[in-house]
């Protein structure tokens, strides 16, 4: 099995678990399940915003281990202060590092949150909702078209957003109506190979009205410039901050190289 096909396996059996310990019925009388949600789409669209969505990774399979001493209060603050238009947390642990509970600290900030996990279940869907986030990520790598739709379909009625992330063309057809946030990873999930050119290529083929994203390998400032002339409203990073000694910092100086 390759990386991704491994985690999904790992992945199965850990939903299965947490679903016996905490049902749905009690996600739902969590306290943030009743709040209302932060609109990541509004957020991108808001040109006064850098459009960035920064992440707070401990580690990937990948890299192995990027940053294991960084707080998530203190990182997640600076990047909300310094002009993040959302947040990204990680919070499967097995693969990342994460944890639920980096999530709900994570909360005290007043921007989108994305729950970056691989949700392949209705049950992720609530939990997603009761930990506090605004928006869930949907992998299309690792679901059919058909299950797509009806996860989304379930994040709508609660009120989150969804993004979904793509990487090829074939992945197109996973697009559907309930999905406003297209991701466009330019990591490749089964090689791990990053191509900064896959963004620009494959946006030319999503519909109309979608917002566009592009993830994965970004690391200066003029990479974002050109995305945002190819019509590229949001811009996920997360190693290029987090890999320094002071994440928030090493934000707040791309940021101002971006103002520039």
């Amino acid at each position: 099995m390759n990386i991704l096909e491994t985690i999904i396996a790992h992945k199965k059996i850990e939903v299965e678990k947490r679903r016996s310990e905490v049902p749905i019925t009690e996600l739902k009388q969590q306290a943030f399940f009743s709040r209302k949600t932060l609109s990541l789409k509004e957020f991108l669209l808001d040109e006064t915003r850098t459009g960035i969505i920064a992440e707070f990774k401990r580690r990937s399979p990948s890299k192995g281990t990027i940053n294991d001493s960084a707080a998530v209060v203190e990182v997640t603050a600076a990047y909300a202060k310094y002009g993040a238009s959302c947040l990204s947390v990680l919070t499967d642990h097995d693969f990342f590092g994460g944890a639920t509970n980096d999530l709900v600290q994570a909360r005290i900030n007043p921007i989108p949150i994305l729950r970056k996990d691989f949700i392949i279940d209705a049950y992720q869907v609530m939990e997603t909702k009761a930990m506090g986030a605004d928006v869930l990520l949907l992998i299309a790598a690792c679901l059919t078209p058909k299950k797509v739709k009806e996860l989304a379909s379930i994040a709508n009625e609660i009120q989150l957003e969804v993004l979904l992330e793509i990487h090829n063309e074939e992945e197109l057809q996973h697009i559907c109506d309930e999905i406003s946030l297209i991701g466009i990873n330019n990591r490749d999930l089964k090689t791990f190979g990053v191509d900064i050119n896959r963004s620009v290529e494959l946006s030319k083929k999503i519909p109309a009205g979608k917002v566009v994203i592009a993830e994965s390998g970004i690391s200066d400032v003029e990479t974002i410039k050109q995305l945002k002339q190819q019509g590229f409203k949001g811009f996920l990073i997360g190693e290029n901050f987090m890999k320094e000694n002071d994440p928030g910092d090493a934000f707040k100086k791309f940021v101002e190289k971006l103002n520039c």
